[in-house]
């Protein structure tokens, strides 16, 4: 009587947990399943969410590889300061409309230092010493201004007629005025791969120039430094839908961390988001913040493979590679004080530790350099030890302010390409890609969403582009899962 009581007891437990669903599922699919899976919660994540939250779509689950939120607006501590690895400046400042990314780092109270780059002229160093002459330097930059809006105006006319976009760079050979002085490449470099991340050879003209954001917000930049750090205001905007502690921290269940995304199943009837440590996800949509860069490598599987439309799309948009290197030192040997806190160095090698700022304003007294390098120096420089890379500035350094120098304490090398969930800091339009391959990138594929700064239709590459984009990518979810509205458009092939 014994056994058979427990024999029975037995058989109704089984039936009782396949009757519930609950037989050998991971504990992550006992609750009760999303409405939308966020895959990431950089700053386009993040504000998918809050557009999905605010639109009454609350059932929702954010899923991030990381230990942190802010993707690639991330902080550090560098020699007891607080340093941005990623997005460091509010690009597109008191134009005709307000960024929205200003309008938050003014409603937290960030500190941001104005950029004056207006008297690089005056601190332009050639490759073997000295400062040229502030003449010879200004006909330099001059005439590089006269090829931007030369550049600028043939844009335009290219986009009134709806002709075929090229390069920078040809819109620059049409001119007969290809920069191959290392001055002139030294400024060229200041005009484009700073901003850009990439040269002029392989950056699209029409999506370029003129820059969007200087046209819609303005052409001033704010430089964030504060111990809060930038990626304070992606806090901001997941504060208003996640719930926090009475310190402030994020407690919110739909919020998970150290949970790296691999594979993505998706049918009609839904999705199944699997993670690196086995845990099972099922939702009815999922919204993919990864950045172009991620989905251009294989770690995320997508089941079935996305369509070959999708893919090509992908593949033909850059990600670019921009590497703010700091360097702190006993003591200052540049020049300071208003007007001084860029300058450029002049190389025979195009873009060989080019950009220069000094902190001085952002940072007082702590005697900090930062040094710009882009594209395949920022791979070069990834894959060297620090140690080199250190050796060759101060190289660089010596030649520029001479023998007597004192070494740097400290240096601080980001490696975006490195690593697996970024594989670089921000896309960059290339030529050959229009608005029919801009439509494909950020079109969904069943139930399958994307967006990212890269999915921004004129702020490609910019904080407020990645916040931008997390609003449009999430209304077409909505307009999709609300309103059976779920026909996406893409524009034809230019011809």
């Amino acid at each position: 009587m014994g056994m058979e009581r427990v024999w029975m007891v037995s058989v109704l437990f089984i039936v009782l947990v396949t009757i519930l669903g609950l037989y050998d599922l991971p504990q992550t699919m006992a609750a009760a399943t999303p409405t939308v899976i966020v895959v990431g919660a950089g700053m386009s994540g993040i504000s998918a969410a809050k557009t999905l939250s605010d639109a009454g779509i609350k059932n929702i689950l954010i899923i991030e590889a990381t230990n942190r939120i802010g993707g690639r607006i991330k902080k550090t501590n560098f020699a007891g300061l607080s340093v941005e690895l990623g997005a460091n400046w509010v690009e597109g400042v008191n134009g005709d409309q307000v960024n929205p990314i200003w309008t938050m780092v003014n409603k937290i109270g960030l500190k941001t230092y104005y950029s004056d780059f207006d008297h690089l002229a005056n601190h332009t160093y050639k490759q073997m010493g000295g400062v040229y002459e502030e003449s010879v330097a200004q006909q330099a930059y001059d005439s590089a201004d006269e090829l931007s809006t030369s550049s600028q105006k043939l844009s335009v006319s290219l986009s009134r007629r709806r002709q075929t976009d090229m390069s920078i760079l040809a819109s620059q050979r049409l001119k007969n005025h290809v920069p191959s002085t290392p001055i002139e490449m030294a400024i060229d470099y200041y005009t484009y791969d700073y901003e850009f991340g990439e040269p002029p050879r392989v950056t699209s003209l029409q999506n370029t120039e003129p820059l969007q954001t200087f046209t819609d917000f303005g052409e001033d930049y704010y430089f964030v430094a504060d111990s809060r750090g930038y990626e304070s205001v992606v806090h901001y905007v997941a504060k208003q839908f996640l719930t926090t502690d009475k310190a402030g921290n994020i407690t919110d269940p739909r919020l998970v961390l150290n949970k790296a995304v691999r594979e993505i199943q998706y049918s009609q009837s839904g999705v199944v988001v699997k993670t690196e440590d086995g845990s099972v996800y099922k939702a009815d949509y999922v919204m993919v913040s990864a950045s172009i860069g991620v989905l251009q490598t294989n770690l995320i599987d997508f089941v079935p493979d996305l369509p070959a439309w999708k893919l090509l799309a992908i593949y033909q948009f850059d990600m670019s590679i921009y590497t703010k290197i700091f360097l702190k030192f006993p003591y200052k040997f540049w020049p300071t004080g208003n007007g001084t806190e860029f300058f450029i160095h002049v190389h025979e090698k195009r873009g060989y530790y080019t950009m220069w700022q000094q902190l001085e304003n952002e940072y007082p007294g702590a005697n900090c350099l930062l040094v710009t390098v882009t594209d395949d120096e920022s791979r070069r420089v990834e894959q060297q030890p620090d140690s080199e890379t250190l050796a060759e500035i101060m190289d660089v350094l010596r030649n520029m302010f001479g023998k007597n120098i004192p070494d740097a304490t400290d240096i601080l090398v980001p490696k975006w390409w490195s690593d697996r969930f970024y594989k670089g800091t921000f896309s960059n339009w290339p030529i050959g890609v229009d608005q029919h391959e801009y439509d494909q990138i950020r079109a969904p594929v069943g139930r399958v969403y994307f967006t990212g700064e890269h999915t921004s239709e004129h702020y490609n590459g910019y904080v407020h582009g990645a916040y931008l984009a997390g609003i449009d990518s999430a209304n077409i979810l909505v307009k999709c899962a609300k309103k059976k509205m779920c026909n996406y458009n893409i524009k034809p092939k230019s011809t």
